[in-house]
């Protein structure tokens, strides 16, 4: 008995593909991609709002108000993939609510708490509440009830008033440029503090995962601005747009320089998981790693940007850059997210094998229910541009 059990292990270790029964569903889907994705574009986003607030770089003023309501809007749904995959999350606001200190999860109750009611909805606020008062003047009906009931009924736009306002949104952009790093760092902690899984334990994972959504929130924005500014036909301010194609060259730059030392490092050290890992990243996750989110997510725009860097091609040729660039950022960053989050469970515990994993076009866990929570924010914002349009905001502070 004891021979054959030997044959039979012996067998398997050569056996690529083969896993124990335990080990073939996937604990986490497509859901639990789109959650750090989406949390990536809401500090991205905030990052980019502050380098004009904090950093007095003026030249981002177009984009401002677009990156603080992008950022509001995709905050609102961060939770709901998680929600979504809970099945029955009945008592799933329990996490924000429940002092649970040893938890990285119930942490991120408290955080999100704070980055969403204390940072982002008071530097909103703060930050629009003069010209809500002027509009409320100005508009009638629903608008006018809107307005007043988002300022609070407050009517003194004094110079006094509004220095007040300016100083006290000021402070809190810069509680929120760490409290954007927090929010994001810790998805990345959670997956790096995973011992038992190679492919995620690394202490690198929180910085990789912070410098990725600085990537994806500011590429998001710049297509969110030069696809407004076309609606809206107005002209695009190119000098705004190649700044942030600068910052964009720089931040997704370090982000690949860490995820290349990652994988030299893996390489270097090559301990036991090594060859199922290599297996792993050149089987499964071969178009997905190097074809879409190594090639056409990361090389293709770095090469492009890095041109941009010496030298300007005319004006026309930049626009159309930059409509197509930060589609392909967003994809790179989204197959990031994917091949961390599914590729960490695709192989098995014991490295002798790998399951599969297919996501369903209808159900709690298939692609529209992934569609929707990808669609809602953009629903919201486009409410938001309404209610707070950011180039009205513009004219009304020259007035």
């Amino acid at each position: 008995m004891e021979d054959h059990l030997q044959n039979l292990y012996e067998v398997l270790s050569k056996v690529e593909g083969y896993v124990y029964p335990n080990e073939v569903e996937l604990n986490w889907s497509i859901l639990i991609v789109l959650y750090p994705y989406i949390t990536g574009l809401v500090a991205g986003a905030f990052i980019l709002a502050s380098l004009e607030r904090i950093f007095k770089i003026k030249i981002l003023k177009p984009t401002y108000g677009i990156a603080l309501l992008t950022a509001f809007s995709f905050m609102l749904v961060a939770t709901m993939p998680l929600v979504s995959h809970l099945g029955k999350p009945l008592r799933a606001y329990e996490i924000m609510i429940t002092p649970h200190l040893s938890s990285a999860m119930a942490i991120f109750g408290f955080v999100y708490l704070w980055y969403l009611m204390v940072v982002l909805f008071l530097e909103i606020w703060f930050d629009y509440r003069r010209d809500m008062v002027i509009w409320a003047n100005e508009s009638t009906g629903i608008k006018r009830f809107l307005y007043k009931l988002l300022s609070l009924w407050t009517t003194d736009i004094s110079p006094k008033a509004v220095a007040l306002d300016d100083r006290i949104g000021y402070i809190v952009t810069v509680i929120g440029i760490p409290s954007a790093f927090l929010l994001h760092g810790y998805v990345g902690f959670i997956f790096g503090s995973i011992k038992a899984n190679p492919w995620w334990s690394t202490v690198l994972m929180p910085v990789i995962f912070l410098f990725s959504a600085m990537v994806s929130g500011i590429a998001l924005v710049m297509l969110i601005y030069v696809g407004l500014t076309r609606i809206r036909k107005q002209l695009l301010d190119m000098d705004c747009l190649d700044t942030i194609a600068k910052y964009l060259f720089y931040i997704l730059l370090i982000d690949f320089t860490l995820e290349g030392l990652d994988q030299i490092h893996r390489i270097y050290v090559a301990e036991e998981s090594f060859e199922a890992l290599h297996k792993l990243v050149f089987g499964k996750l071969f178009y997905s790693l190097f074809i879409y989110q190594g090639l056409i997510g990361t090389i293709v725009p770095l090469l492009t940007l890095g041109t941009l860097q010496f030298y300007k091609p005319k004006a026309n040729i930049r626009k159309v850059i930059y409509s197509v660039l930060p589609v392909l950022v967003l994809m790179g960053i989204f197959f990031m997210r994917w091949n961390v989050v599914i590729g960490g469970q695709l192989f098995s515990k014991s490295f002798y094998g790998y399951t599969t994993f297919k996501t369903g076009l209808i159900g709690t866990e298939g692609y529209l229910m992934a569609a929707t929570w990808l669609i809602v924010p953009f629903v919201i914002l486009s409410f938001l541009l309404w209610l707070l349009p950011p180039w009205k905001k513009i004219e009304t502070s020259h007035e």
